[in-house]
């Protein structure tokens, strides 16, 4: 009974690989690293993240992205970030400051969500919160 379960183990291993995109499988739609920074009330904002998610109002869909933002700069991960048109980016900002289990320390201001347009290219973009997202 042994001398079977090495042979179906190296066939079971080459229909994952094989199905889970190892061998040359779609790739998917074409995504771009973006990086820049993120300023509320003409300073960087310490700590927070920020998503990128296609419109699809406007007719753009795909994959979303996310980013970190520390010390003003954000910058998605290789290969990981957005794909190209039209997105609501949520952006979420905290003072830096960890308290307790809150790493990010407390929130500078609402999540605030901008509609930008993003090129087909690698590039940078850059954000600037509306005092109206101040935190009350």
């Amino acid at each position: 009974m042994e001398s079977f379960r090495y042979p179906l183990f190296v066939v079971l291993g080459i229909y994952f690989v094989a199905h889970t995109g190892g061998c040359g499988g779609p790739k998917g739609p074409q995504r771009y690293d973006l990086s820049g920074t993120v300023t509320y009330n003409g300073k960087p904002v310490p700590a927070g993240h920020l998503t990128f998610a296609p419109d699809k109002a406007k007719g753009n869909s795909g994959p979303g992205a996310s980013a970190n933002i520390e010390n003003g700069r954000y910058q998605t991960m290789p290969g990981q970030g957005p794909v190209c048109g039209s997105h609501v980016v949520t952006i979420s900002g905290f003072d830096g400051v960890p308290k307790g289990m809150n790493m990010m320390g407390t929130r500078l201001f609402e999540p605030v969500r901008i509609s930008v347009d993003l090129p087909k290219q690698n590039g940078t973009s850059d954000f600037e919160v509306p005092a109206a997202g101040e935190r009350k």
